[in-house]
């Protein structure tokens, strides 16, 4: 199994990037050919504190090719799309190789 994972920057409106983002994005891109789940996080700091992260998007596919063939669909790239017209320049990606510990 892989994933792709999407780490997103505090957004300047919460309110408005979380209405977005769970009332419209994560149904987009729940459409995605082989997305088998997608598990979201909010950072907090125990501290009290900031962090330097709001919010982690973990998708995962059920291999190398599928998630390579997944960009390739419209239902990906409308999601896509979507995601750069309100978190264009909060979000940064990395994929990674799921182990089982």
């Amino acid at each position: 199994m892989v994933k792709m994972i999407a780490l997103y920057k505090k957004p300047e409106d919460i309110e408005a990037f979380n209405a977005h983002y769970f009332g419209t994005h994560l149904a987009l891109n729940a459409k995605t050919p082989g997305l088998v789940k997608t598990e979201v996080s909010k950072f907090f700091d125990l501290r009290g504190g900031e962090t330097e992260y709001y919010l982690m998007a973990e998708m995962y596919f059920e291999s190398m090719d599928t998630l390579k063939a997944s960009f390739k669909t419209p239902e990906s790239k409308a999601a896509g799309e979507d995601l750069q017209s309100f978190a264009g320049g909060l979000v940064k990606f990395w994929f990674a190789e799921v182990t089982e510990a």
